[in-house]
This record gives C-alpha cells, sequence and structure tokens, in this order.
C-alpha cells in the first residue's frame, strides 16, 4: 500500500498532488474511521485553503459526521478547541505549515487534539486506497456550523499558563512577524493582551505570502531583523504559516536559533517543575546541557512534533520542542504551538530583568550547520543502507537516519518526511567545523545515492 501520510499530515502542489478530488477521498476516509459524530475542521490562509476545506467537509459530512468549521485559525487553535471540547471526535486542518505558497496539505487530529497516531493514520489510509468509505444515506448526511470563537478562546488557554502581570509591568516592545499566515489572527492581539507595544511586518492574512515564505529562517527575515534594531524593540518573533512555530530576533537584531529559545525554556520550565524533557536527534547539544544542569532527564526521538508528542505524552514530560522552533507546552496541550512559545519567551526575558541577546548568552555555545541534498524518493532506503555501510566501524545512533558521533562534534544525515531530500545537520563547538562535518554527511549522502 502507497503511504499517504507523511512526517506531519498529508501535503503537495496544488493541482498536481494536492486536489479537490484527492481532499474528497481523504475526507470521506477520515468519517469512514472516526464513524460518527462531530469534528472541527480550520486552515491556514493559503490561496488553495477554502477549496480544500470545502472538499474535505464534504467528503466528512458524506460518511455522516457532523462538521464545525473554525475559519482560518493557527493550527494550534484548532488543536486546542479539540482539546477542550470533549464532545469531539477529532478535527482537520488544511495547512502546508512552512511550506513554500504551491504547496498545502491536510492534517488529521485525533480526539486530544493531537497529531493522529501511526496506527490510526494506517487505517485511514487502507480506508483510502481500499475506496472502502461509509455512506450516510439521505437523512444520514452530516450537517456543518461555524463558531468564530476559536481564536479568543485560545488566547485565552494561552494567557492562563503564564504570568500576565510580570509581563505587563516590563512594558516590551515586540515586532510580529506572522508571514501573512494564520498566526495575524491572533499573535498581535495576543501580544496586545500581554500589555506589549506591538508592531508587525507581514500582519495581514495572504495566501500568496507576499511578505516573504513562510518558513521562519534566517535567510527569510531579514526585514524583521532590520525592523527591531530601527524600532529598538526587546525582541522579534516570526511564525510560519500556521503558526505552530516561533523563532525569535533579540534586541541587537541577531537571529536565535530554535536550539537556544529552546534550550531557553527549558531551563525556565525545568526550574519550574523538573522532570523530563523531550526532542528528536537534530537538536543542538545546548539542551542537553541546560537540561543536565538543571537535574532533568532528556529523552531522544526521530524528527516530527507528533513523535514528541506522543513521546512526551507517554514519558509523562514536563517539555518538549524541536530546534525548529516547534516547542511543546503539555500544561496546555500536546502539540507544538508557536502562540504558547512567544508568551513563555516573554515570560522568560520579564521575569529575568534580563534582554534576550543576555539570556541567549548564557548558554554553552555550539554551531549548528544545515544542508540538503536531493534524493529521489525511490532511492531512500537504497541510500540509508548505503550510509550505513559508509560508516561502519564508526560512533553512530540510528533512531532516525544516521547521526555521527565525533570526539568534537556530530552530523546527521536523515530524510525528509515531506521532500525528496536528505537532510545534514552538523554540530560543534566553532563554526568552522561544524561546516566541515555538514560537508562531508553531505559528501556521504551523495556517495550513497550513486551507490
Amino acid at each position: 500500500m502507497t503511504r499517504l501520510f507523511g512526517t506531519n499530515g498529508i501535503r503537495g502542489v496544488v493541482g498536481q498532488d494536492m486536489t479537490a478530488e484527492l481532499a474528497v477521498r481523504v475526507g470521506r476516509a477520515i468519517g469512514t474511521h472516526f464513524g460518527s459524530g462531530t469534528v472541527a475542521l480550520a486552515r491556514d490562509p493559503r490561496l488553495s485553503g477554502p477549496m480544500l476545506a470545502r472538499a474535505v467537509a464534504a467528503g466528512l459530512m458524506s460518511s455522516g459526521l457532523e462538521v464545525v468549521d473554525l475559519g482560518m485559525v493557527p493550527t494550534p487553535c484548532a488543536q486546542y478547541y479539540v482539546h477542550t471540547h470533549a464532545g469531539l471526535k477529532g478535527g482537520v486542518v488544511i495547512t502546508a505549515s512552512h511550506n513554500p505558497r504551491e504547496f498545502n496539505g491536510i492534517k488529521a487530529l485525533d480526539a486530544q487534539g493531537m497529531e493522529m497516531a501511526r496506527e490510526e493514520e494506517e487505517a485511514i489510509e487502507a480506508l483510502y486506497f481500499e475506496e472502502r468509505y461509509r455512506a450516510a444515506d439521505w437523512s444520514g448526511v452530516g450537517d456543518l456550523r461555524s463558531d468564530p470563537g476559536a481564536a479568543d478562546a485560545y488566547m485565552r488557554g494561552i494567557l492562563s499558563h503564564v504570568d500576565v502581570e510580570a509581563i505587563r509591568k516590563r512594558h516590551l516592545t515586540v515586532v510580529a512577524d506572522p508571514a501573512n499566515g494564520a498566526g495575524c489572527v491572533t499573535t498581535p492581539y495576543l501580544l496586545r493582551a500581554l500589555g506589549c507595544r506591538v508592531l508587525t511586518i507581514n500582519g495581514q492574512p495572504d495566501g500568496a505570502f507576499p511578505g516573504r515564505l513562510p518558513e521562519p529562517t534566517v535567510e527569510h527575515l531579514g526585514d524583521l531583523m532590520r525592523m527591531v534594531v530601527e524600532a529598538k524593540a526587546d525582541l522579534g518573533v516570526a511564525h510560519d504559516g500556521d503558526a505552530d512555530r516561533a523563532i525569535f530576533v533579540d534586541e541587537t537584531g541577531a537571529f536565535l536559533y530554535g536550539d537556544k529559545s529552546l534550550a531557553l525554556l527549558a531551563r525556565s520550565e525545568l526550574a519550574a517543575h523538573g522532570g523530563t524533557v523531550v526532542t528528536p536527534v537534530s537538536t543542538s547539544s545546548v539542551l542537553e546541557d541546560v537540561v543536565r544542569e538543571a537535574g532533568g532527564h532528556l529523552v531522544r526521538t526521530r524528527v516530527g512534533s507528533p513523535i514528541v508528542a506522543r513521546t512526551m505524552l507517554a514519558q509523562g514530560a514536563v517539555f518538549g520542542g524541536e530546534e525548529n522552533g516547534g516547542i511543546l507546552f503539555p500544561a496546555h496541550q500536546f502539540c507544538r504551538d508557536g502562540g504558547m512559545t512567544l508568551a513563555k519567551m516573554l515570560e522568560v526575558v520579564a521575569k529575568s530583568g534580563e534582554s534576550l541577546s543576555k539570556l541567549a548568552a548564557s548558554l554553552p555555545q555550539y554551531h549548528l550547520q544545515k544542508q540538503a541534498v536531493e534524493v529521489p524518493i525511490e532511492r531512500r532506503e537504497a541510500t540509508l543502507q548505503g550510509l550505513l555501510g559508509l560508516v561502519k566501524g564508526r560512533k553512530v545512533e540510528t533512531i532516525d537516519g544516521v547521526k555521527i558521533y565525533e570526539p568534537d562534534g556530530w552530523v546527521l544525515v536523515r530524510p525528509s518526511g515531506t521532500e525528496p531530500l536528505f537532510r545534514v545537520y552538523a554540530e560543534a563547538r566553532t563554526a568552522e567545523r561544524a561546516k566541515a562535518l555538514a560537508a562531508e554527511g553531505a559528501d556521504l549522502v551523495r556517495r550513497a545515492v550513486r551507490g
């Protein structure tokens, strides 16, 4: 059976892999899997969102499910809605998250608001490929209604988990860049509720993403970095298209890599609660150092926020996240949440009395390099096996892809779950050594592809 779901939902180029026909069939399969009841439906502002949302809704209703349309909201907002409404069977979000504008996707949620477990995805895939859909009769077709209150409830949930007064007392100035994405309808208002002076760029929802590409990388955030300095702001925050990630810029205009924000927030959470932290194998050793220093326990997983979330649930973890700015606060909900991450970072800055740059400088210093090497999907498994042969005799870890440890750093090579390429992550104490390790990792991939 061909696999339908990737690392984080179903994604494809609109009009090619991601079509209305596929969306209807996926909706029918998800509806058949749930059996009966009510599901929430949401989307990000991508231009194809209304088309695909209506197609999925038709599929869900045709199988007898009731659909609550939340409209255009951040993915974690939709997840919070499902999480806090006990009667819902689950949800569906139409989003391609950080992918370029021509992509869109379908994410299925369980009754806790978490991304579907792989076993449930496989059950939906079986229904889809075998076309074993439940078809309701004329009197059993589901209905569609709207609930415009999801965003306000989500923001109230975030505010209940931070020290609002401590943040308000600092009168912070924050520049927000929601990337013309779903965060436009929540992040500026959340900041205002926290007493911040708010400036926005790319602050109107627009599925053409005219301001910048949706992924909040250093290459895409030049405008934000400049504006933070010019406005003399305390920090800047950037989201991806569906606002489940948050990346920060300090008051000097410096890009704060996700590993560092993850470590700062882990330090804060462990100081308050102690316990276990969960992160993928791709995360910097800075998190390991911080967790060890705080007396906590670190658990490594394969890459992917659904895997991190389910491991956190199983381990009873107090905190977790990825190096890309996707961070999870289980007291709030078991999914990565850009709005919650922003509020918690403001709390850390406010309570410390320090600048974000000074807080980041207090962390152990590592240098991380990333590359990508194109590898055809059909060559993925052969390439992985070839890599294992090339590194035989070296210290390796195979939780996800191949991670090679050296005395002065490491390099991780793993296949992307959403694109036809292998990602290379390398870390060392110096930038030069990290670059050398990344180059070696990319070369190993090319050699393995050639066989």
